[in-house]
């Protein structure tokens, strides 16, 4: 053996060495010695005798419960052997626990290469630890794993790449989920649920190393085999290499009742012995194989939702500006031209058009320096320049300077609880912000009750019971000139007017005598609006009418039918002229009337392609906001119903999916929701640019939340209420207040028992 080359296979100096170290651990703990672990060790070998980086490859599905503490012993000790890297393989089930193998992983320490998990078995547990504690490895899969919105602040420091394809529960990232990972070059990302632009490159923004990222996986049309990263397949690829027979014998007289792996050794030489490729060409350099040539037709396999958002390669080369690779093709020096453009044409990287991030203490104190020089100022300024330093200007600044600053928002579900016993919650269905009242909050609920609420420190200001049958209150309106009176209206048809003044808040029985005006009923209502003087309201639903009632005395003043060729389901009057109003219906058009003109004939009919869900006037009557079955919202011209802009938000191809719109910010943005699905889509109403996107996602895992209704904030900028509905069994509906100028960090958990309803009528 002394007169071997030096290097060559038949030099086993090496070869007993690493087996033998096991050995001796098993024969401390007493048990016998895992066959699949001598072959690793026995191949860790050939490597070393190769001079080959001397690489230990582990399986979890080989072992047992009995395997773990000789394990441990070599994994603690390993940083002084002559093993130079372990790499921890799973790939179908593993009868240890989570406990045990974050143990095996983090005693390996500077010497993990590479961490392959499939179909985690090892419980939520496992995943927390492992995420907030951090792992030493340089490739991390996680394939199949069930995190639901990412958050992994633990130290990963090696980490160079990371696999999450086929996590199909993976929905977003927490805010700095990925702030400690600076090294990592490679994100795969592939079949998950991952949808929104905004959060997520936010989030991979922190990355500064990263290079290449999928979320789908792009084959060539000559090459349309399975994906390489399918859960069938191996993320870490072998090579066989010829491999010699090596003496075993040490293993025949060890202990006694191991004689039997003696066989070993004759399996090894019929077989061959499998040596991981070197690290330069293994799969830790790349998630999946990644051609360097861009083909003119290519096929994606195992998209994520946001691979379908409307110019998603675009937004994601325009937001982060290391990428070199996104989903395996290349982006060349005229992609990342282009993308610039389009992102700059579609999407509002700050509000209100701001060109760069301006820090808030900067803004105080320029508006207090042009305070103080206000006497000194040039009497020749244009007036577009004073005004563009107005005071406006200045919350206009503050508010986008806010916005800019993080890309999450706080969602905070109002927590109130029901039929003033508090033992359950209230289920709105429509809700209103008071005209004057900041605090105060007014909603009507699927049980026909009205409530209003102190939606700041969400305590219950009036009650009003359901008064003769189960009903759903759809419409509410506040009157003007009287802030504390409302119209209800319900889906049986009930009409009332209520002063909340004379409304205790916690005497049931009280309540119940209420004092109230009771209106003609409108049969199947679904709207109900009042105008700007407080004369009169107006109430539409299941039918082609609408009706006009006089608030003071209490009577339907007239019936005007036929106004549409289907029902109408929203009539809103304009917010400065008495006597203008329009009416939104799924006959697909949307129609202006006055009521000095006796509305028998229109003053214009607009058209959409499907049918009007909602319509509104701007905040000053100059437009027309008009929402459309599955997104197809437009902003007319009030005055004559000519197209201003059309938002061209995505549609989904359902004829369910119905769609509400509102102002925000006074006229300057608009938000827009659908009840099937969990996004908010924020643009800007002079450009149609869009600015955020905000995903609504239920706390408790496999929830579905959706948008039933919606409503901008009339005294915060870049604030608004969300009706959420969810899909769950027994019956829970939220109202959920956004504050876009905050992080999500401190966001409440939302309750175990959400569900969903989905409802196209009313506003």
């Amino acid at each position: 053996m002394d007169n071997c080359v030096p290097g060559s296979i038949e030099d086993s100096r090496f070869l007993p060495r690493f087996q033998q170290w096991y050995i001796d651990r098993c024969r401390r703990h007493g048990v016998l010695p895992n066959r699949t672990l001598l072959s690793a060790f026995f191949r860790a070998a050939v490597r070393k005798a190769r001079h080959q980086l001397c690489r230990l490859v582990v399986f979890l599905d080989d072992l047992k419960d009995a395997d773990f503490l000789p394990l441990l012993d070599i994994f603690l000790e390993i940083d002084s052997s002559e093993i130079d890297e372990v790499d921890i393989l799973h790939e179908s089930s593993c009868n240890l626990n989570g406990e045990r193998v974050l143990l095996l992983l983090r005693a390996i320490k500077q010497k993990l290469r590479v961490v392959d998990l499939l179909d985690l078995p090892f419980g939520k547990d496992f995943l927390g630890d492992l995420s907030q504690r951090g792992l030493t490895c340089q490739l991390l899969n996680l394939r199949s794993s069930h995190f639901r919105k990412l958050n992994m602040v633990g130290k990963f420091m090696q980490l160079r790449t990371l696999n999450l394809d086929f996590s199909t529960s993976l929905t977003s990232f927490q805010e700095d989920c990925f702030t400690c990972m600076p090294n990592l070059k490679f994100l795969s990302l592939c079949e998950t649920r991952i949808a929104n632009l905004w959060t997520t490159t936010s989030a991979l923004s922190k990355l500064p190393s990263l290079m290449e990222l999928c979320f789908q996986n792009c084959l060539l049309c000559d090459d349309t085999g399975p994906c390489l990263a399918s859960p069938g397949g191996k993320s870490i690829d072998f090579l066989d290499h010829r491999g010699e027979p090596s003496p075993l014998e040490v293993l025949s007289d060890a202990m006694p009742g191991w004689n039997g792996l003696v066989d070993l050794q004759n399996e090894q030489v019929s077989l061959g012995i499998k040596v991981m490729q070197d690290e330069e060409s293994s799969s830790l350099s790349k998630p999946v194989h990644t051609s360097s040539i861009v083909p003119k037709e290519y096929i994606f396999y195992h998209p994520s939702p946001i691979c379908y958002e409307k110019h998603y390669r675009e937004f994601v080369i325009a937001s982060l500006a290391g990428l070199r690779v996104l989903d395996n093709l290349p982006i060349k020096k005229v992609d990342r031209e282009k993308a610039n453009i389009v992102f700059s044409h579609h999407f509002e990287r700050l509000p209100y058009r701001r060109k760069n991030k301006e820090n808030v203490v900067s803004i105080l104190q320029s508006r207090e320096n042009r305070a103080s020089c206000t006497h000194i100022q040039n009497s020749r300024r244009s007036a577009s320049h004073i005004s563009a330093k107005s005071q406006y200007f200045y919350s206009r600044s503050l508010s986008a300077a806010k916005v800019g600053a993080s890309t999450w928002a706080l969602l905070h579900p109002l927590s109130i609880l029901g039929r003033t016993s508090g033992a359950e919650s209230f289920r709105p269905r429509q809700f209103e912000y008071h005209p004057t009242d900041a605090s105060l909050m007014a909603f009507g609920t699927l049980d026909g009750e009205v409530v209003v609420i102190n939606h700041e420190n969400e305590n219950l200001v009036s009650y009003i019971p359901s008064l003769g049958a189960m009903s759903s209150v759809l419409g509410l309106c506040w009157l003007k000139t009287y802030p504390s009176k409302l119209i209800s209206g319900s889906d049986n048809g009930s009409l009332k007017l209520f002063d909340i003044k004379s409304i205790p808040s916690r005497n049931e029985q009280i309540c119940s005598r209420a004092h109230s005006v009771t209106f003609d009923e409108f049969d199947h209502l679904t709207s109900v609006h009042v105008n700007s003087t407080d004369e009169w309201f107006l109430a539409s639903g299941y039918s082609r009418n609408v009706a006009l009632y006089d608030i003071s005395s209490g009577r339907q003043l007239q019936v005007f039918t036929d106004m549409h060729q289907e029902h109408i389901n929203v009539v809103k009057f304009a917010n400065h002229s008495p006597s203008i109003f329009a009416t939104s219906s799924f006959d697909k058009d949307v129609k202006m009337w006055d009521l000095r003109q006796k509305p028998i004939f229109p003053c214009y009919t607009a058209s959409s392609s499907r049918g009007n869900v909602m319509v509104c006037f701007s905040p000053d009557d100059h437009y027309l906001l008009v929402s459309a079955v599955d997104n197809e919202v437009k902003q007319l011209l009030a005055a004559d119903g000519r197209l201003h802009l059309d938002f061209n938000i995505g549609s989904t191809g359902s004829s369910q999916n119905y769609t509400r719109s509102y102002y925000m910010n006074g006229r300057d943005y608009i938000v827009s929701g659908s009840c099937d699905e969990n996004v908010v889509h924020i643009c800007c109403s002079q450009t149609g640019r869009r600015l955020r996107d905000l995903s609504l996602e239920g706390k408790v895992s496999g929830t579905s939340m959706f948008v039933q209704s919606l409503r901008g904030d009339p005294f915060r900028d870049f604030h608004m209420s969300v009706l959420a509905a969810y899909i769950r069994p027994s019956s829970k509906f939220e109202i959920v207040k956004v504050n876009l100028m905050a992080s999500n960090g401190h966001t409440k958990e939302y309750s175990d028992d959400q569900h969903s309803l989905s409802y196209s009528m009313g506003g």
